[in-house]
């Protein structure tokens, strides 16, 4: 059955679907996750507003059971400065694609609506994408049913200290501690201080976040750990942004010549 609703939402990706049509798949803020069907879409008003990482306001028909379609919309917003930049636009897809592969279809969820949106504004703003994306993928970890636990030692409970995160236990270990898992991971103590802020990171403590290419470096590596014992998941655009390692600083340094 087909429920009229105006909602926000953003674009998440689109591909042809025979001749002239279109399948979009949309992030509503009100619908979640829905797979629309736009028709002619050379001749139609809506082609640029289906377009990946568009945000709108969608007057839209939404339908449980199959293909939904949108009827208008207004408020557009285009993101142009990710849009121009290489670098930033990979941190972007991969973001949204892993929000994208963190809930079900038709699920509700306005608060990562809310976060993904936000996070897509800083990085219009020229904020650190590296970083961003860090923040992200801690925070969204519990989409995927994985809790850990970066912030006081599994055992003693105590806060502060240098250390070490343990795979087999889900957390950290004090110094006293240590011994409780000989394959601790051996991180850099400042590591483990950075994954617990950024799991209760506020918006406005974003814009002041200021990190060294060796500590991203190092964050990089240890998200992708976990996100490798944890999650399981093998994204296109992760592996991007994982190729931009290697030919994206050559770019870089050509653009700065």
């Amino acid at each position: 059955m087909l429920k009229s609703i105006t909602s926000k939402g953003l674009v998440l990706y689109n591909r042809n679907f025979r001749e002239d049509d279109k399948l979009v798949k949309i992030f509503t803020e009100q619908a979640g996750k829905r797979m629309f069907f736009v028709k002619h879409v050379r001749n139609s008003k809506l082609s640029p507003v289906i377009q990946p990482l568009v945000v709108a306001n969608f007057l839209m028909k939404v339908n449980d059971d199959g293909l939904s379609y949108i009827d208008d919309y207004q408020e557009v917003t285009v993101f142009q400065h990710i849009n121009h930049d290489l670098f930033t636009m990979a941190y972007a897809t991969y973001v949204v694609a892993l929000a994208d592969a963190s809930i079900q279809d038709n699920e509700i969820d306005s608060a990562l609506f809310a976060f993904l949106q936000k996070m897509l504004e800083l990085m219009e703003q020229g904020l650190d994408y590296e970083v961003l994306t860090n923040i992200f993928e801690i925070q969204i970890l519990s989409r995927f049913g994985v809790s850990l636990n970066f912030h006081e030692c599994c055992f003693c409970h105590r806060i502060g200290l240098p250390f070490d995160f343990s795979f087999t236990y889900n957390g950290v270990l004090c110094p006293e501690h240590y011994s409780k898992d000989e394959r601790r991971s051996h991180l850099e103590p400042n590591i483990l201080y950075l994954l617990d802020q950024f799991q209760a990171v506020q918006f406005n403590d974003l814009k002041t976040i200021s990190l060294n290419s060796e500590l991203k470096y190092q964050l990089r590596k240890v998200i992708d750990q976990i996100y490798e014992e944890y999650v399981g998941i093998h994204l296109k655009s992760k592996k991007f942004i994982d190729s931009l390692e290697d030919w994206g600083e050559i770019l870089k340094n050509k653009e700065s010549e």
